[in-house]
């Protein structure tokens, strides 16, 4: 828990910096832009340093491990996988339906209705992944 702590802000700090030297379109800011991402190399460094040092405390002890405990990592990754293929496939299909729902609400605005129903049931999509995620980690 204290890694996120540590790991967020700085993301957050990180993702405000580079929005920031993005929308002056300088050259100068745009040639600073590859340094933020040692802000959150940082923090992944100190998450990484707090989770190898966090002793025999942070550790489960190999006694009280059970059966069902040792293939939960599966079901992780699996909801893992499940939530990332859906974002990703949501964004393409968000991409290229809003690409043409904007190219044919310039021509006939009346269109607008129609066009954010198809463009919402493209956004769906991820929640079919998060939803399959539910259900893998509920069986664990």
């Amino acid at each position: 828990m204290t890694g996120w702590l540590i790991a967020l802000p700085a993301l957050g700090v990180a993702v405000l910096l580079t929005l920031v030297c993005r929308r002056s379109y300088s050259r100068e800011s745009l040639r600073r832009l590859p340094y933020l991402t040692l802000v959150p190399l940082a923090a992944a460094l100190a998450f990484v340093l707090l989770a190898l040092t966090a002793g025999s405390a942070g550790a489960q002890s190999a006694t009280s491990t059970s059966s069902a405990g040792d293939s939960a990592w599966a079901a992780f990754l699996g909801a893992g996988i499940a939530v990332a293929a859906s974002a990703i496939g949501a964004a393409i299909a968000v991409a290229y339906t809003g690409a043409a729902a904007l190219a044919a609400m310039s021509e006939r605005p009346e269109l607008f209705g129609r066009a954010i129903v198809i463009v919402g049931l493209a956004e769906g999509i991820a929640i079919y992944g998060v939803i399959i995620a539910v259900i893998l980690i509920g069986r664990t």
